[in-house]
């Protein structure tokens, strides 16, 4: 096969040596990345094989170049492959995307632990437990804890500083810890049961309870007993809900890899998460640039690209056979602790694997569905805008109240999703308060200065929540920055303001146009717009919160820095203040009756 450069004699030159070579075109990228026991024999493969995929083949018919780094072991080129991989994004490379640390539900290590939702490093200090798929699982957790075992939730700042019990003591999710209405030694046993119940144990947990319901029973104490009597209930109910439960206290993932049949090569790995024997819920992931390549390597780069720099479990249950020696040795170093990668699952093991195949299969259906109904809804809005092309729609939207703490949102709708990671907000100063115009013209000015100065390039269509004014507002400053062939389009809202009734107003245009209220271009417009505005008002109230904590307390006269931060850490912030009576205010330090009692008059 010819390609850009004499391979012969580059591959007589490589070194019979573990490495990473990367694979370069003529316009110097790096089309892609991998990794080799044998550089010579691995490099010199590409361009001796007959019968290689047509992908492949593709890929060397682009080669320029080729650059390689000889490592130590087999297990530092698979490290060195994954983050060159992650860095360069290249086109040739399955590539997962890389989210951000998973949630785990904490335990701190204080003399009354505190409950509650964590992501980031760990540490000995406190308990962890997890990870979790997601936050919501997380959420729902900590809910159930919540009323079973009633362990405080609030932070440190807020605990040291009560002086009666908050509203969650009143509905029975806590049991008041903060102001002694239990003892260490009491908190300190719903802390050992949570504990177990988060490890699977759920039969030892339910056991101590029952034994202690029993003793209060006995000494006549049956407020307390049916308390007890309502946890064993709940705990019930939590395991009659639970769709995986082995009864042995197992930690694994199951790595899952479906195919879509269809000449697509659509794929997906499902990530289902095995905690204490029960199942925690799965995340589906659709990798780039996968179409061609077998479900094997699909699975190998996901290990790879997924748990590399991650605390992993010490089983990974998958369906493919895989290079595995070198992976397992790095994970088992990285985490501390044994990791198996069993690729021949049997009983109950190959039951969790068949159940993640299945909700792979189901994900990629759901997908492709969404999908159909976004590529109608963006052929559509193409008809009835009379233009072709349309791939990339950004979305402008200003939220405000009354002029104060002005932000500018910008969301991100390309080939057919919405772009999450892409989204920015701007935060808008140096205007009349209150001047949606000078905000939009801000904001807009902002995001498309480097596309003037000739760094990316503009989107297919710039949508704008507002009407005529907001729309001239847009193009005037495109127009200021040389980008007269933007595609502007303003999203008026129609009478009383009804979903369904909105105009679309054009530049330079008089007549504005109406869609059907069923119009599949319509969904699109006030999807893509209603984004924007969630993203939009969350930002400015995100903005305005932290304006206002430290600007109510500063207008007010004799509170200065020092006294300032004591209240605030006092009551866990201003929404403490807020609820504090003159009496509580006063315990404060450096705060008088007279300084307590104004306070209080200004902040209500």
């Amino acid at each position: 096969m010819e390609t850009a450069f004499d391979a012969k004699e580059f591959c007589l030159n490589l070194p019979s040596q573990p490495g990473v070579y990367r694979m370069m075109n003529a316009a110097g990228d790096v089309i892609y990345v991998g990794k080799a026991i044998d550089l010579k024999k691995r490099v010199s493969s590409y361009f001796q094989k007959r019968g290689l995929a047509p992908r492949t083949q593709l890929m060397v018919s682009q080669i320029t170049g080729i650059e390689t780094t000889v490592t130590r072991s087999e297990a530092e080129a698979l490290l060195l492959e994954n983050n060159l991989i992650k860095r360069l994004g290249p086109r040739y490379n399955i590539l997962f995307r890389d989210d951000k640390s998973y949630p785990y539900i904490i335990l701190s290590g204080h003399d009354f632990p505190r409950l509650g939702f964590y992501r980031g490093i760990l540490d000995k200090e406190h308990q962890y437990f997890g990870p979790f798929p997601n936050v919501g699982i997380v959420r729902e957790s900590i809910q159930l804890l919540q009323k079973v075992f009633r362990l405080r939730t609030c932070e440190d700042s807020v605990f040291s500083n009560r002086s009666r019990p908050c509203l969650l003591y009143q509905i029975k999710r806590c049991s008041g810890p903060c102001v002694n209405h239990i003892s260490q030694q009491d908190y300190r046993e719903d802390v050992k049961n949570a504990e177990l119940f988060l490890h699977g144990k759920q039969t030892e947990v339910v056991e101590s309870i029952s034994e202690k319901m029993q003793h209060a029973a006995n000494q006549l104490k049956y407020e307390q007993a049916a308390l007890f009597r309502d946890q064993i209930q709940a705990l019930r109910r939590i395991r009659e809900k639970q769709f995986v439960d082995s009864g042995k206290a197992l930690d694994a993932d199951v790595v899952a890899c479906a195919v879509l049949n269809d000449g697509s090569g659509k794929i997906c790995v499902n990530l289902a998460m095995i905690r204490g024997g029960r199942h925690l819920g799965d995340k589906s992931f659709f990798p780039q640039n996968a179409a061609g390549y077998d479900p094997s390597a699909v699975v190998e780069a996901f290990l790879a690209q997924h748990y590399l720099n991650r605390s992993t479990p010490p089983l990974i249950i998958i369906g493919e056979k895989i290079h595995r020696e070198a992976l397992q040795a790095l994970l088992t170093e990285q985490s501390g602790h044994k990791t198996v990668i069993n690729q021949h699952p049997i009983g109950e093991r190959r039951v969790w694997l068949e159940m993640a195949l299945e909700n792979a299969q189901l994900a990629l259906k759901q997908m492709l569905s969404r999908q159909a109904s976004q590529e109608e809804r963006i052929q559509a809005l193409q008809q009835a805008l009379d233009i072709t092309g349309l791939s990339r729609i950004e979305c402008f939207d200003i939220s405000h109240t009354q002029g104060e703490a002005t932000v500018a949102s910008c969301v991100v709708y390309d080939n057919f999703s919405m772009r999450n990671s892409e989204y920015r907000r701007y935060n808008i100063s140096g205007i009349t308060p209150g001047d949606d115009y000078a905000a939009m013209r801000d904001a807009l000015s902002r995001r498309y200065l480097k596309v003037a100065e000739g760094e990316g390039k503009l989107p297919d269509l710039i949508l704008i929540d507002g009407g005529k004014g907001q729309v001239s507002t847009a193009l005037d400053a495109l127009t200021e920055l040389g980008l007269n062939d933007a595609y502007l389009l303003g999203v008026a809202k129609g009478e009383g303001r009804k979903p369904g009734l909105e105009q679309l107003v054009f530049p330079n245009k008089k007549k504005s146009l109406q869609l059907p209220r069923d119009h599949a271009g319509l969904h699109l417009i006030q999807q893509i717009r209603d984004e924007a505005h969630r993203f939009a008002i969350q930002g400015h109230r995100n903005r305005r919160g932290k304006a206002r904590t430290s600007s109510s307390l500063e207008v007010i006269g004799g509170i200065g820095v020092k006294r300032r931060q004591s209240l605030l850490e006092r009551f866990g912030g201003l929404k403490g203040v807020l609820t504090a009576s003159i009496e509580e205010l006063q315990q404060t330090e450096g705060v008088s009756r007279a300084l307590a009692e104004k306070i209080y008059k200004e902040l209500h």
